[in-house]
């Protein structure tokens, strides 16, 4: 089972998941999207890819975020495992009201 991670509000309204050694970023206006449109967001991650020997930065799409079927929950699927955070908790940290909150685990094999 995933350990519990930590959404948090992040300089420029960028939201940051942390699970574990795991750091993922969801971009403000993929936000946005979520929760007014209702829309699947990508959940992204930076990483460091070595060309020759010189470091280069790389974001690739490491998962999703969206809203659950009844509409209280945001569910974040990652390659570290997937999430649940009440759907208040995390308008509060994207709008910079909360600093971070925690993200729950789900349970292998059931769905939000």
């Amino acid at each position: 089972m995933p350990e519990p991670g930590t959404l948090a509000y992040g300089s420029g309204g960028t939201l940051h998941v942390a699970v574990d050694a795991e750091h993922y970023r969801i971009e403000p206006e993929d936000a946005k999207h979520l929760l007014f449109s209702g829309r699947v967001v990508p959940i992204q991650q930076d990483c460091v890819v070595r060309d020759g020997g010189m470091p280069m930065g790389q974001t690739t799409i490491e998962g999703h975020a969206a809203v659950n079927c009844t509409g209280k929950a945001v569910v974040l699927h990652t390659r570290a495992g997937s999430f649940i955070i009440p759907l208040v908790s995390f308008q509060r940290v994207a709008r910079g009201e909360a600093a971070s909150a925690p993200l729950f685990p789900l349970i292998p094999g059931v769905t939000g």
